[in-house]
């Protein structure tokens, strides 16, 4: 095994995986270190989940060379419907109204996250699995990685590690590197759900007063349900026969669909904004869920997690082809700081939403649905939302020689 490389990324997951692929061509040494094996990821309740694709996140894939093995399985987003439980205020947006194909795509995360696995699996990018990952240590000019691999000790040298390895992060903890953390006192439930009506390809999100309720559009006649409650709510939802959680999702939804049937198990989740007090430290770097973990409301984590992927893979390219040290301090810095403004930006607004629509204030109620139905007759800020919902609202990074949102309808 060989012991030095230029970049060492921890967490074969989405966000490592695809930074693997997106430094494939360039002349960086790459290796990826992974706790669990190929097998366990694909068998994780995680992979159940639903991914909103925004189109910015879309042409990236594409560019990668990704999405052009996945698309069959994903579903356009091609109208978007919010409306706020017992209130009249309610938006639509119609992509065909915008000029575009779609505002998004949705497609489960294991459909993704298998496809890009096999990808990796063609290039001659290094996988330690099952490997885990017990002490870093940075000097002036390369980081070292103890590491059990095969239970076996052993020692790595790099340029750069970046930890890519999610919500509970060991490069994160080993760098003591704390958290900001938002408790939103919500539980997100997931399943599936079959329904009696076609959903001609709408995305429902529909505010309660403990938290919104999402149905988003998967092959012809089923929606991925994305349902935050109260801890106890959600306890509750998933004791209940199918029958009865049926019955109280209907109450909840409505009919728009028509009769709901259940398609899939139901598994819970804590919702929490969790954010990294620094992204970096040394010669170590934070990315995707290991930086920062939002609340699905605007199903903007994935997307997020990918611009950190693609900014990051363009400058390390670029910074290794003028012959410059990869793991500099200053150089890291800067892409830090990049990285910020769309953080705040995304951060700022998935909280807001949950602060605003998930809570039983009549006064504010009565405010939030009079935007709501003044946003459904302004075309102006309709095109802004529409342009935050297609994640094309601010700069997003160059993979290879294109980037994401020139081309705009595909």
């Amino acid at each position: 095994m060989r012991k030095n490389y230029d970049v060492l990324i921890v967490g074969g997951g989405l966000a490592g995986n695809c930074l693997a692929l997106a430094l494939k061509n360039s002349e960086l040494d790459v290796a990826i270190i992974e706790a669990q094996t190929q097998q366990k990821l694909y068998n994780s309740p995680a992979g159940d989940r639903a991914l909103a694709l925004a189109v910015g996140t879309v042409t990236m894939l594409e560019a990668l060379g990704i999405w052009q093995g996945v698309k069959q399985a994903a579903t356009a987003i091609k109208n978007i419907h919010v409306s706020d439980q017992g209130h009249f205020g309610k938006t639509r947006l119609s992509a065909q109204k915008a000029q575009v194909a779609a505002f998004g795509y949705v497609i489960t995360a294991r459909d993704l996250e298998t496809h890009v696995a096999h990808l990796l699996e063609q290039t001659a990018i290094t996988r330690l699995c099952p490997a885990r990952i017990e002490g870093l240590a940075s000097t002036e000019q390369t980081i070292s990685v103890n590491l059990d691999y095969r239970n076996e000790k052993t020692q790595l040298a790099a340029g750069l590690v970046v930890g890519a390895d999610g919500a509970h992060s060991a490069v994160r903890k080993l760098l003591d590197i704390d958290q900001q953390r938002i408790d939103y006192g919500q539980t997100a439930l997931v399943t599936t759900v079959n329904c009696e009506l076609p959903h001609r390809n709408t995305a429902y999100e529909r505010f309660t007063n403990v938290g919104p309720l999402a149905l988003l559009p998967v092959g012809s006649r089923q929606c991925a349900v994305v349902w935050s409650r109260t801890p106890q709510q959600t306890a509750l939802l998933l004791e209940m026969s199918d029958a009865d959680f049926i019955c109280q999702l209907q109450q909840c939804f409505g009919y728009a669909l028509g009769e709901l049937t259940l398609a899939a198990p139901r598994r819970a989740f804590p919702l929490t904004l969790i954010q990294a007090e620094t992204l970096l430290k040394g010669r170590a770097i934070l990315i995707g869920n290991a930086a920062h973990q939002l609340h699905p409301v605007a199903g903007q984590g994935f997307n997020l997690g990918l611009r950190d992927v693609a900014l990051l893979a363009e400058r390390l390219i670029e910074q290794h082809k003028n012959g410059l040290d990869i793991g500099d301090f200053v150089f890291l810095t800067r892409y830090s700081q990049a990285r910020q403004q769309d953080l705040k930006k995304v951060v700022g607004f998935t909280h807001s939403l949950v602060r605003i629509f998930s809570n039983d204030n009549l006064p504010l109620a009565g405010l939030r649905n009079l935007g709501l139905d003044l946003l459904d007759l302004m075309p102006g800020a309709k095109s802004i939302l529409t342009q935050q919902a297609m994640g094309l609202a601010g700069h997003l990074p160059r993979i290879g020689n294109r980037r994401p949102g020139d081309d705009r309808a595909f």
